[in-house]
């Protein structure tokens, strides 16, 4: 990003309110470059600043330092510039931050096209399920038969297999792992994406593993607010996970020797 460095170099001085025109440039541990803006502060943007090697009886450490994001291009920036990569496959942070205008995958679209539709066995056929009105509903059942077995799974009946699928992406998504991995990441629009995108945006969540990890990742997001403000002490909101392992944990030591 040698282009950039004069700009930003400048940008440098005025924030950290330097009255000189020489930044360092490191481009690696043991190799670095004096950049000279000659004094021009603000204006040598346009123009192009003078590269010198460090003396060795100089100390460069008394000038400020160009960060590496202004000294490198970014290798994400210049793999989507050149096309080897796509926004999708970037991490939803990163991918917002360099791709601001993209459009989310599964964003909206019609429940009847095959990329969207999710294909189940059911009766000897092949159905569909989709999205309509903000709910995945099965697509090739009238709502006359789904009152009726729904009906029939409450008085303890078998559910049909498309019943069967909507219920299982509710509790437990093939998606879940990567729900877990937004949450993880503090990435909460990405994992109410990733939920929309699968359950639709109206959806009402069944009891389940992806209902606890949302319910956790809320709590926790409660609690971080309380503690910044002052009014929660101590320690995280521990999660449904973390009573499981707790468990397992022996508070006492077996054996204990005093002397």
């Amino acid at each position: 990003a040698v282009d950039r460095w004069g700009a930003e170099a400048a940008l440098l001085l005025r924030a950290e309110g330097r009255a000189g025109s020489l930044v360092t440039v490191r481009l690696g541990t043991r190799r670095r470059l004096v950049l000279d803006l000659g004094g021009q502060g603000e204006a040598a943007g346009p123009s192009w600043p003078r590269i010198a090697a460090v003396p060795a009886r100089v100390r460069a450490r008394a000038w400020p330092v160009l960060p590496d994001a202004a000294t490198w291009v970014l290798p994400d920036l210049e793999l989507l510039r050149t096309g080897l990569i796509d926004a999708e496959r970037l991490h939803p942070l990163v991918a917002s931050a360099l791709v601001p205008d993209r459009r989310p995958a599964g964003a909206s679209g019609n429940p009847d096209d095959s990329g969207n539709a999710r294909l189940v066995d059911c009766r000897g056929a092949r159905h569909r399920l989709g999205v309509v009105n903000g709910v995945l509903v099965p697509l090739d059942h009238d709502p006359d038969e789904i009152r009726r077995e729904e009906l029939l799974v409450a008085l303890g009946g078998t559910a049909l297999p498309c019943l069967r699928a909507i219920d299982e992406a509710h509790r437990r998504p093939g998606s879940l792992v990567d729900v877990r991995a937004h949450l993880d990441h503090g990435d909460a629009a990405g994992a109410v994406a990733a939920v929309e995108a699968l359950l639709g945006p109206d959806v009402l969540l069944r009891d389940g593993a992806l209902r606890e990890e949302l319910e956790t990742a809320v709590r926790r997001r409660f609690a971080q607010g309380l503690y910044r403000a002052g009014l929660l002490g101590l320690g995280p909101v521990p999660s449904i996970r973390d009573v499981r392992r707790r468990r397992d944990v022996r508070t006492h030591p077996r054996h204990a020797t005093f002397r």
